[in-house]
């Protein structure tokens, strides 16, 4: 692999050249791809993809084994928050590490963070305690309601999905679980797969990040994230942390327990027996009902052997009929305060603002640590407000 300045060619070790960038961010990128296909690239683009992977432009003039021995550390710190494996209901997509690695080494440095400057924060009590199943996935649906203190029937009786999503997130902030959404233009990376969350491993201060955007399977967006946050939930309890890919339209028969125990917490199966889901309309007042989606209702209802594959196979392309014809909001910029509030999440900001107020980090290094320099110092006062 020949770089180019000033008219002059170096040579570099081509296998170090494809280790350093190949899973990184910029992997997708056309000076990547050119240099690839034709062995050589400008020495101002070679720092262009170091600089945005986020790798030192010198080590790619290192020898082979040193740049080995980099990356191994590297992944090595990477993968003590996320396992590489994609966990996956029914779906067969998967998401390679570099597609959200940068949120991941994100999240990881906040908790580090937040651990650093909150000296009350104690073992979590949510990180694995479904680790061992329960005599029934009923048993261990109660068990995590009742370890996040929340009443059986509380996000049922919620009088929005939104505010049902509002209502877990709070309860599992209060119980140290972090909780991070994605917000265009907030997030160190842009997602560009079909990706529906992670969890991030720590003893005290886990991380959950929510996806959002088109996840393509015709869900409304608020009754698919109440689903995918208590699955990412369920995760944290079970123990489990990876990305994860979830098909709400999916119909599997055996889906796995932890999507079974999401299922019981928001739709008990005593409870759906009582509910009439002759016709799709039905179906529609009990996902309504639930705080889930109609699909998810559906394939509930397929699972609890209530109505027939063929009959679930034809709600659901109706289903994805009606949402294909629902007209399409444009999404909006936020202010600054709240795209910042909604990704790093209420209760990591208020931990680092109590660290602020006690001495304990600076206002500019608050705003370039905890808010990666999306607001000044000047604005902390307005995020204050924003985080009501």
């Amino acid at each position: 692999m020949a770089v180019l300045l000033q008219g002059q060619k170096t040579q570099i070790d081509p296998l170090v050249f494809v280790a350093l960038i190949e899973n990184s961010v910029v992997a997708e990128r056309k000076p990547y791809r050119d240099a690839l296909d034709h062995g050589q690239i400008r020495f101002a683009d070679l720092v262009d993809l170091a600089r945005a992977a986020q790798v030192p432009w010198t080590l790619f003039f290192a020898t082979h084994d040193v740049v080995d021995a980099q990356v191994a550390v590297k992944t090595s710190k990477l993968l003590q928050g996320v396992s590489k494996e994609t966990f996956s209901v029914n779906s067969r997509a998967t998401v390679r590490l570099r597609d959200v690695e940068l949120i991941v080494k994100d999240l990881l440095r906040k908790q580090m963070l937040v651990r650093k400057h909150d000296e009350t924060l104690t073992d979590n009590e949510i990180v694995g305690s479904l680790r061992k199943p329960g005599s029934s996935v009923a048993e261990d649906a109660i068990a995590l309601l009742r370890a996040l203190e929340l009443e059986p029937g509380a996000l049922r009786r919620a009088s929005t999905k939104r505010r049902a999503l509002e209502m877990l997130i709070a309860h599992l902030e209060s119980k140290q679980v972090l909780v991070a959404r994605s917000v265009q233009g907030f997030m160190p990376q842009l997602i560009k797969v079909k990706f529906s969350g992670l969890t991030v491993r720590d003893r005290k201060v886990p991380y959950i990040f929510l996806a959002g955007g088109d996840h393509g399977d015709s869900q409304e967006p608020e009754g698919r994230q109440l689903f995918t946050l208590t699955l990412l939930t369920v995760l944290v309890a079970r123990g489990i942390f990876a990305p994860v890919t979830y098909d709400g339209r999916s119909a599997a028969v055996d889906a796995g327990r932890e999507y079974e125990i999401t299922a019981e917490v928001l739709m008990p199966a005593e409870e759906v027996l009582r509910h009439p889901l002759a016709s799709l309309d039905d179906l529609r007042a009990a996902a309504d009902y639930f705080k889930v989606t109609p699909s998810a209702m559906v394939v509930r209802a397929e699972h609890l052997c209530l109505i027939t594959a063929a009959v679930t196979r034809s709600h659901l392309r109706e289903l994805e009929r009606e949402f294909a014809a629902r007209p399409r909001s444009q999404a909006r910029t936020p202010k600054p305060v709240n795209g910042v509030r909604k990704y790093n999440g209420r209760e990591l900001s208020n931990r680092m603002l109590e660290a602020l107020d006690a001495g304990r980090i600076s206002p500019r290094e608050f705003c370039r640590s905890v808010c990666g320099n999306r607001i000044s110092p000047r604005e902390i006062g307005e995020f204050r407000e924003a985080l009501g």
